[in-house]
């Protein structure tokens, strides 16, 4: 029986983020979504079911509007990480949904622990 991608994206996604729920109880989830034009972050309270913070490339005043790229990326993770202390985080773990952990997911990671957040 052949699968989708989507099919397979979505399991994939599913799978990681139970497995992360289990790991990382009572820290605030750092949500990554990757379109082929944009790329977005939210912390997410999962306890409350709020959004305290998210940062996109859709964004005027971050300067890479209709960007996806690791430059974009990684303005996106400074614009979090920075939106996110103002709200009182400190500790995140990251949902990459179904993303591999390379390139842009990578690049955003990384500047979000370079700007103060412990992922």
């Amino acid at each position: 029986m052949a699968n989708s991608k989507r099919d397979l994206f979505l399991k994939r996604r599913l799978r990681v983020r139970n497995k992360l729920r289990k790991v990382n109880a009572g820290r605030v989830r750092l949500s990554v979504h990757r379109s082929n034009k944009n790329i977005s972050a939210q912390l997410i309270d999962d306890v409350n079911g709020v959004t305290l913070a998210s940062a996109s490339t859709l964004e005027k005043d971050l300067g890479v509007v209709g960007k996806n790229n690791i430059k974009a990326a990684t303005k996106v993770g400074t614009a979090i990480a920075e939106r996110g202390k103002k709200v009182g985080v400190k500790e995140v773990y990251l949902d990459r949904g179904g993303y591999l952990f390379h390139g842009k997911v990578k690049a955003l990671a990384d500047a979000v622990r370079e700007s103060g957040l412990k992922i």
